[in-house]
Parts: structure tokens; C-alpha cells; sequence
């Protein structure tokens, strides 16, 4: 029982988390939000549970294919059209919110908020992102 109660707690963790990205997503009018982020996050938490009281340290087989499968999902999110390309960033925080849910499910509690943080931040940089690039003159 207390086991059961140790991997709530942790997927309650994962989905909290994950949902910050996720929010931050959602405001910024992506098309992958908030429900997409927890979904990703709380199935590779889930997973790697499972994949770790039945497997042990032979997880880590199932940890490479959360990795690998998420890849896919990730590049659904981008679309390219001549030379623009959108989506690139909806999909590297739908693999690294995936990560965070191994993270978070492989017991490093406080590295998982650090990491959560870390994201946020460099999300935010999306602001800055405009200012710094050059003006977009066509002749």
C-alpha cells in the first residue's frame, strides 16, 4: 500500500508539473497545451513505474522507447512551408516534458522542479527572441 501511495503521489507530482509547461503552451496560443503536456508527461511517469517495479534496472529498454516513441509525436507538432517553419519548439517541450516525467517517476523530486524552472525560463525567452533578430527585408 504504501508503494501505491508513493507512485500517486509521484504521478500527482508529474501532472502538476507538467501542466505548468503545458499552461504556459496553452497561453501562448499553441496548438499542443496544457492537456497534451499533462497526457505526455503523466504517461511516461506512468510507464516508467511500471517499467521500473517489474523490470528493475532493465527499464531502462523501455525509458530508450519513451524517448524514441515521443520523437514521433513531436514531429507531428511541426509544419514547414517554403522556409518557415513552425511548431519546432511546441515539440522539443512535448519530448523534454516526456523526460520530465522520467525524471520525476526515477525518484529526483527536487532535479524535477529545478528542471520544471529551467524550462519555464527559457520559455519566457520568447520575448526577447523578436528584439534580437534582424528585420526581415525582402528587395
Amino acid at each position: 500500500m504504501d508503494q501505491l501511495i508513493q507512485d500517486m503521489l509521484t504521478l500527482t507530482l508529474a501532472a502538476g508539473l507538467s501542466s505548468l509547461i503545458g499552461f504556459e503552451r496553452e497561453s501562448s496560443h499553441r496548438p499542443a497545451g496544457l492537456r497534451t503536456h499533462v497526457l505526455v508527461c503523466i504517461g511516461s511517469t506512468m510507464l516508467t513505474l511500471v517499467a521500473l517495479s517489474t523490470f528493475g534496472l532493465q527499464a531502462d529498454k523501455i525509458i530508450q522507447g519513451i524517448v524514441t516513441g515521443i520523437g514521433f509525436l513531436g514531429a507531428g507538432s511541426i509544419i514547414a512551408s517554403g522556409r518557415h517553419i513552425q511548431g519546432i519548439t511546441t515539440a522539443a517541450t512535448i519530448w523534454v516534458t516526456a523526460i520530465l516525467g522520467i525524471i520525476v517517476a526515477t525518484g529526483h523530486y527536487v532535479f524535477s522542479l529545478f528542471a520544471t524552472a529551467i524550462i519555464l525560463l527559457v520559455l519566457s525567452l520568447k520575448k526577447f527572441e523578436n528584439k534580437l533578430r534582424p528585420l526581415d527585408i525582402r528587395s
